[in-house]
């Protein structure tokens, strides 16, 4: 079982994010990118299983958790920047990200504006687009009228139809209480700027190998969304976890890991660095600004 060790990473900006480090030293760089209203927790159950091949990472968004709030900055395309500014922060010249739900969609901004930067993209959960679904509007609407303290009613009805299987009451206490750490307005603007954002053109301009992992008992995503995403991306393949729903790695944080391994294997052999073949060495450019090539 990997240890967990957590961290602070100040981003250029001046940004502080909380952020989980796992894995070992050696093992590919893999950062993982949680959805709205999470934090490195929700990853708790993979970082414990990461093999020696693999070095994960898993930073707390700005206005999540434990990070700072800053007062504006909530669009995708402002966790995308910071997304790059923390791997700059951290070291990584190269990783494989992971997009959990709505999470992806920063992650997947990244992959197309930095390809520099990614080795390949893993998509969990995470939709091609918001336009023709019922459930995000719906969202949108109650995340208006929140206030603080945002209420625990509310979280509790949201993460009720995440999985299709019970959770462990730890893990679920744990996601419950960060959840409600958010501000109402961080709930507000982040669940707009999703909203307000063309989520199916951010699909398009990724080159890199991308992996998409569903569950089939998704009660947020059909099947038709996630063959949007593999019809649109050129190197694209989808994966089916059967009986998971769309919180699937909550549900089989194993099974998740070993594909997470496997892909990341094929995309980015061991390297430390996180650099590609024939890049070792490569130094930051002199004033180390985000997405320049390193």
């Amino acid at each position: 079982m990997s240890t967990i060790a957590v961290k602070a990473a100040r981003l250029r900006s001046g940004l502080v994010l909380p952020y989980a480090e796992a894995g070992y030293p050696e093992g590919v760089p893999v950062v993982f990118v949680h959805g709205l209203a999470d934090s490195w927790w929700t990853f708790e159950p993979l970082l414990r299983q990461l093999p020696a091949a693999l070095h994960g990472y898993a930073p707390t968004q700005r206005g999540h958790g434990d990070a700072e709030r800053p007062p504006d900055g909530y669009a995708p395309e402002d966790f995308a920047g910071d997304l790059v500014e923390f791997l700059d922060a951290v070291g990584v010249r190269r990783a494989v990200l992971v997009g959990a739900s709505s999470g992806g969609v920063a992650a997947r901004l990244v992959a197309g504006s930095h390809p520099d930067r990614v080795a390949g993209l893993v998509l969990a959960g995470v939709p091609a687009t918001l336009a023709d679904k019922p459930g995000a509007a719906a969202l949108g609407e109650k995340a208006k009228k929140l206030a603080d303290p945002v209420p625990r009613a509310f979280v509790e009805e949201l993460l009720g139809g995440l999985t299709d299987r019970p959770l462990g009451r730890g893990l679920l206490a744990t996601i419950t209480e960060e959840k409600l750490k958010v501000p109402a307005r961080v709930w507000r603007d982040t669940v707009r700027g999703l909203l307000e954002t063309d989520l199916a053109a951010t699909l398009r301009g990724i080159l890199v190998p991308t992996l998409v992992l569903w569950g089939d008992a998704d009660s947020v995503l059909p099947r038709a969304d996630q063959q949007r995403i593999v019809d649109t991306v050129f190197d694209a393949r989808l994966v089916v976890y059967e009986g998971a729903g769309h919180a699937l790695y909550w549900e089989e944080p194993e099974r998740l890991v070993q594909d997470i391994a496997a892909f990341a294997a094929a995309v980015l052999p061991d390297r430390p660095d996180g650099d590609a073949p024939g890049r070792a060495g490569t130094p930051p450019p002199p004033d180390g600004r985000a997405g320049s090539p390193r």
